[in-house]
């Protein structure tokens, strides 16, 4: 994000909180909830997404990303080298599913 952008969010931020607009807000007062995926998506992108998952909406990417963390777990498993290998299929199937509705996104944004 742009320097600049950041301190008129800021200042907003800032503003909103003089005017007691902050207060009341779910979750107030308490630390903020450990997110490790949020870690790797644009913190612009992270508000969305937690705003449309806040009203039942989930991004097709983080539905893809639950699957992806499912089929690790699934992987971590399995000693048999061709189930192994079926599910890593699986796996790459999904990966590449994942970067192609990030990139569609993007390109979205870029519009």
């Amino acid at each position: 994000m742009p320097r600049w952008l950041d301190k008129i969010a800021e200042r907003r931020m800032l503003k909103a909180r003089a005017e007691g607009k902050l207060q009341g807000l779910s979750g107030e007062g308490k630390p903020l909830p450990e997110r490790p995926g949020d870690a790797f998506v644009d913190p612009g992108e992270a508000v969305g997404f937690r705003i449309m998952a806040e009203a039942g909406a989930l991004p097709e990417e983080i539905t893809i990303k639950r699957q992806i963390e499912a089929v690790k777990a699934q992987l971590a498993g399995l000693t048999d080298p061709a189930d192994r290998k079926a599910v890593m299929a699986e796996l790459s199937r999904l990966q590449t599913k994942l970067a192609m509705a990030e990139e569609a996104r993007r390109k979205f944004l870029r519009d």
